[in-house]
């Protein structure tokens, strides 16, 4: 009798708010802290923690206060987070099997599907890395082609630079381009010259979905996919600017089909064309164009955004430092001098700059927070236990940064990497390609960008800031960790 008296005396405020309490019950019930899973800050009912940024300087602080294996609340999904050398390594080399997944990020995977190489899973995952990676060796490193193809776009980057005369110029775009011309050159065959306003357009849609990515708005779209689907935001340019890049790989992908000679393969869309032909009878293993288009989107972005990256931040350093810059180029004189490009069998004979890249490499920090991984079966770390399916970040920024294994880390300082002869030494907490089996795939290609372009770029120039204009050493943090725009003067040696 009570309860259908409360009942014929509710009216539609008191039902709304009655309805709101159960809601808040029922996701306190279902979202409790599993037992013994990693500690956090309190969680908001029905928000969790959505409010508290996923930054690397926000994981720092929770590492300081519950320790390197910690977690918050997004939404109703956990994700841990993996702070310090010994946890990370932990994590990703001694536990390889357990953390080898990719959790299902609504933003991109309306893009990427599950597909290709960085965000798909299992046999999939296992069938199409490797054959990215016979196939990058073949391309590459195995017919000693990616060195040409670096020492030819050197000359055209060279000359780009000594057009603007020792005019303030912006290099954003001029180095991008570059970079992504060594990649595009093993993927489609070709490089673009620098005026394809075609291939500009697509490097520039690609760094503003990498920029906002990393928004807070853009975040919230993966904590409330079914809400945010249909409100503005920086999420929907994202994937509006993926579907005009996929439609400039579909065109390329197309041209392959019609041009292609099965008995003479240009690169490594014509070699996946064949292995499509040769695979009709394991699906499983993805090969079809669909994937195709996904892989090649894959290749180009990770082969063009990190190490274009560095290398504005690498500027960005000599501009502050200008004597390091002078000391490389003391050096390169030295070794190489000005009658030949470097190569790099010159690498061992240039410590000096090799600390200074591996230097720029840690302090610029291009991506502080890894890629987020899930873990594939139950297990546990640090003592703590983490359920399959459970969302890891691991934060590399901890490693780069760790006060115990770096003499001045907040400092830009070559000699981290240089023993007491000045010869370049290898460190254990460099760890700016992740590790263990998703560790970058592109990782060889990178640091021989990196050495090359580097190095030829100070052989021919002296870079300097325009006055009152030295960049900012902060950074922009989208997806990955930039230096903001900047302009630069380059004046010929």
């Amino acid at each position: 009798m009570l309860f259908q008296a409360l009942f014929e005396c509710m009216d539609f405020s008191g039902w709304l708010l009655l309805s709101f309490v159960a809601l808040i019950l029922i996701d306190v019930i279902r979202n409790r802290r599993p037992h013994s899973f990693p500690p956090g800050p309190w969680a908001a009912p029905l928000l969790g923690n959505v409010l508290t940024g996923m930054d690397f300087k926000t994981v720092e602080k929770l590492a300081q206060e519950y320790g390197p294996v910690c977690s918050l609340r997004k939404g109703s999904d956990r994700v841990v987070f993996v702070s310090g050398q010994k946890m990370i390594k932990e994590a990703l080399v001694h536990q390889l099997d357990s953390f080898v997944d990719r959790p299902i990020i609504p933003l991109f995977h309306a893009v990427f599907k599950g597909l290709g190489i960085a965000l798909s899973n299992g046999y999939l995952w296992k069938k199409q890395r490797k054959f990215a990676n016979t196939h990058l060796r073949y391309f590459g490193e195995g017919q000693k082609s990616l060195e040409k193809y670096i020492e030819v776009e050197n000359n055209f980057l060279c000359e780009a630079i000594k057009e603007e005369q020792g005019r303030p110029f912006n290099p954003h775009y001029i180095i991008t381009h570059a970079v992504s011309n060594i990649i595009s050159s093993v993927v489609f065959g070709h490089r673009f010259e620098y005026s394809d306003q075609s291939f500009r357009k697509v490097l520039e849609l690609d760094n503003e979905a990498v920029v906002l990515a990393g928004s807070l708005r853009a975040q919230l779209y993966d904590v409330f996919p079914g809400l945010m689907e249909y409100l503005p935001g920086p999420h929907q340019t994202v994937r509006a600017n993926y579907k005009e890049i996929e439609a400039f790989l579909k065109m390329e992908v197309e041209k392959h089909q019609e041009e292609r000679n099965p008995e003479d393969p240009r690169d490594y869309i014509d070699v996946y064309l064949g292995e499509m032909e040769k695979r009709k009878e394991d699906p499983q293993a993805g090969f079809n164009v669909e994937t195709l288009l996904v892989c090649t989107l894959d290749l180009i972005e990770a082969g063009t955004e990190t190490t274009s990256t560095t290398l504005r931040w690498a500027l960005v350093y000599m501009m502050h430092y200008p004597e390091i810059q002078e000391k490389i180029q003391a050096e390169i004189d030295r070794v190489i001098g000005q009658s030949r490009q470097p190569t790099m069998t010159d690498r061992p004979s240039l410590p000096y700059t090799d600390a200074v890249i591996h230097e720029t490499q840690r302090m610029a920090n291009i991506v502080p927070m890894g890629f987020p991984k899930m873990a594939s079966k139950d297990t546990t770390l640090g003592g703590y236990f983490i359920p399959k399916g459970t969302a890891i970040s691991a934060s590399l920024a901890s490693v780069l940064f760790d006060k115990n294994e770096w003499a001045t880390p907040d400092v830009f300082n070559p000699e981290h990497f240089l023993d007491s002869k000045g010869q370049f030494r290898r460190r254990e907490a460099f760890l700016p390609f992740s590790a263990g089996k998703r560790v970058c795939l592109g990782e060889n290609l990178a640091k021989m960008e990196l050495f090359l372009f580097f190095t030829c770029l100070l052989q021919h120039f002296t870079f300097s800031a325009v006055p009152g204009e030295m960049p900012s050493l902060e950074g922009v943090m989208g997806f990955t960790h930039s230096p903001d725009d900047f302009r630069v003067l380059a004046v010929p040696r």
